[in-house]
């Protein structure tokens, strides 16, 4: 795709950035509202099967998942039309699906900013390294890699990480109203869960809330994976690093049952969003419709996106994802031109 036409398309699904508080009043009633239904219900069902009540806090999860994407539109600005408005909703929603408001703006701001650059990765990602970094790498950064990448630890331990130490502290370049605000809702936390705690048990709500808020993230985890790991995914170095390429080539079209595109907020619709993160998740879909050259974007399904797990390392060279399996026969092929380049990290 040509300068001249990566600049186009960015023009073209500018229109679409438009917030409509109609449609945002409206999702934030069908969204928020059955979390508490829903909880309450996985409450009740308690006196019938605890079975039962894990399957509707299952449920409870998706609608947990929705209200991060209403989280997320309000950390672009672009749920509501009012700044305000946005850091209120986006707050209170924050403390539904645990994570921190400023805090989290800022780290996926930087996303945004440094999708599918090799020189710039880190913050708000998911770890990549490419062939020759592993590679060079130790034993003990291969090892930490490895369990880092296996699906196991990834969407296992991952949401827990998630949820209960990475959105809980403040980085240590963070400004004070970023710090304020992780503390805000960090109280706020506390609060309401010893409150419930003391209505209705710590067993009780170990079993609700946990199951609800580790499926949601393990299924955040997922989304956000599967919408940069696929096998052609774009990622280049500074020099040739291009935003709108990096949108609509490094971030795929996850094409899913109407129930599922719904429940996950049109986020599927990851390219259009990386190409315009103004445009809010209810105009994603028409977004996408209305601009022929957006319907090029890698189409990934529910069932190829399981392919996914298998790609490990990123190889430039071949602009490719790979299997470790790949890797091995690739490093021992060029052994010596490895060697003899300088290594480089993911942070530099």
């Amino acid at each position: 795709m040509s300068k001249e036409k990566t600049k186009q398309l960015h023009k073209d699904v500018a229109p679409f950035a438009k917030s409509d508080l109609k449609k945002s009043t409206i999702q934030l009633l069908n969204t928020i509202p059955p979390v508490f239904i829903l909880w309450f219900l996985a409450y009740q069902s308690l006196k019938v099967s605890v079975i039962l009540a894990i399957a509707v806090s299952i449920v409870a999860a998706f609608f947990v998942v929705r209200t991060f994407i209403i989280f997320h539109d309000c950390t672009h600005g672009s749920f509501f039309r009012n700044k305000k408005a946005n850091n209120i909703v986006g707050t209170i929603t924050g403390v539904l699906t645990l994570f921190p408001y400023e805090k989290w703006k800022r780290e996926h701001s930087i996303h945004h900013a440094t999708s599918s650059n090799l020189d710039k990765r880190g913050v708000g990602d998911i770890w990549v390294m490419t062939v020759e970094e592993y590679a060079q790498a130790s034993k003990w950064e291969r090892l930490g890699y490895r369990f880092y990448r296996n699906p196991l630890v990834l969407f296992g331990l991952g949401p827990l990480y998630l949820v209960l130490i990475a959105g809980r502290f403040n980085r240590k370049d963070a400004r004070k109203k970023e710090r304020l605000n992780t503390y805000l809702i960090n109280v706020i936390l506390v609060l309401l869960y010893s409150g419930l705690i003391w209505l209705i048990g710590w067993q009780a709500f170990l079993l609700i809330q946990g199951v609800m808020m580790f499926t949601a993230a393990m299924l955040g985890i997922w989304l956000f994976y599967i919408q940069h790991t696929f096998e052609d995914s774009y990622f280049e170095e500074e020099s040739d690093w291009d935003y709108v390429k990096a949108a609509v080539e490094g971030s795929s079209y996850y094409q899913l049952p109407r129930v599922l595109q719904w429940a996950t907020g049109n986020i599927g619709f990851h390219h259009v969003h990386h190409l315009a993160p103004r445009v809010p998740n209810y105009n994603l879909e028409m977004a996408h419709e209305l601009t022929p050259p957006l319907h090029n974007a890698t189409t990934i399904t529910l069932k190829t996106s399981l392919e996914s797990l298998r790609y490990r390392l990123y190889d430039p060279a071949n602009k490719t994802f790979i299997t470790f399996k790949e890797a091995k026969q690739f490093i021992t092929k060029n052994k010596l031109a490895i060697d003899l380049k300088p290594k480089r990290t993911r942070f530099e």
